[in-house]
């Protein structure tokens, strides 16, 4: 549709779109002009941003990018172009603008009551894959504060014979994780409950996975405008010294609050922790009975991951 004086909606006489891309730019001058940009702005990773930008809105592979970067961007992919750079630029993270991320190499859905899936918890996956390294045993699993499913839904993925549950106390997180589930292949086998932590659970379960809220509550204030604005803040704080809830979830886990442990005989905690928690959840870890504990680092080479075995039988223990 032309506007009076000849120029199209929302595009200016030198046919410049508001938010300053050009609808007869090739694609990859777009591209460069919102790596630009966003380098301009100090966004580290400018230039991967803007790819994944670009390609998101146009809705092509970088092979068809690679292949028609001569082609105009066109006057929608302009407009939707210069909308998500500008929530971009904002602080809003490119996750949060796509409304998807990939995670174990697996496509997972977002939505506010979600943290973004980063590579540091890909590190969980691995350390709860070494306990059991043939994968067609029938396991049974507990996510904790399951948020997107993402440590769950990668598991049972590798795990063919599993079944898992994901606890959430969002109802609009866990809406998240069952799509998760679905468009995944794995569904069937997964099962999403509303709850805190580990309240109403019954039946042990082999492994117990949680990538539970660490940050001091003191420290949220501090964090990058992308974290503290955009990420919810139940899933960061972690009370004053940022353990609470591993505290919580080791008490419930082992048995201390009814004598009935959440873990088979045999079975594992694997927990996500801060870059200099390992030492802390140990010794929780240790006071609460576990007899093994164990640190893995994530690729950055920070201790990541604790996982905590060897829970002695209290009195009331019914495990399998």
């Amino acid at each position: 549709m032309n506007e009076p004086g000849g120029t199209r909606r929302g595009v200016t006489e030198d046919g410049a779109v508001s938010g300053g891309i050009d609808p007869r730019q090739p694609r990859s001058q777009a591209l460069r002009h919102t790596a630009a940009a966003f380098s301009q702005a100090g966004i580290d990773g400018g230039a991967s941003d803007a790819r994944f930008l670009l390609l998101h809105v146009l809705g092509i592979t970088p092979t068809e990018l690679a292949l028609s970067g001569a082609e105009p961007i066109g006057e929608q992919g302009a407009l939707r172009l210069g909308q998500a750079m500008r929530r971009r630029l904002a602080g809003e993270p490119v996750a949060r603008i796509l409304g998807e991320w990939e995670f174990w190499g697996l496509p997972f859905i977002l939505n506010a009551a979600t943290l973004v899936p980063r590579p540091d918890t890909e590190t969980v996956v691995d350390a709860a894959l070494a306990l059991h390294t043939t994968r067609d045993r029938p396991l049974r699993l507990l996510d904790l504060g399951t948020g997107s499913g993402c440590i769950l839904v990668s598991l049972l993925g590798e795990w063919k014979q599993a079944f898992g549950v994901g606890l959430d106390r969002s109802h609009e997180a866990l809406a998240c994780a069952r799509t998760n589930a679905r468009i995944n292949g794995v569904g069937r086998r997964a099962a999403f409950v509303a709850g805190d932590w580990c309240s109403a659970l019954g039946k042990p379960f082999d492994v117990v996975l949680s990538n539970p809220p660490y940050i001091a509550s003191a420290i949220i204030s501090t964090l990058s405008r992308e974290v503290r604005c955009h990420d919810p803040l139940g899933a960061l704080d972690g009370g004053e010294d940022g353990l609470d809830a591993y505290r919580r979830i080791v008490r419930e886990v082992s048995g201390a609050t009814d004598g009935r442990p959440l873990l088979t005989p045999d079975g594992a905690l694997v927990f996500e922790v801060g870059h200099d928690q390992a030492e802390d959840v140990l010794r929780i870890g240790r006071e609460a009975g576990f007899a093994r504990g164990s640190v893995r680092q994530d690729l950055a080479g920070h201790a990541r991951v604790v996982t905590l075995a060897g829970h002695p039988p209290t009195a009331n223990d019914d495990r399998r």
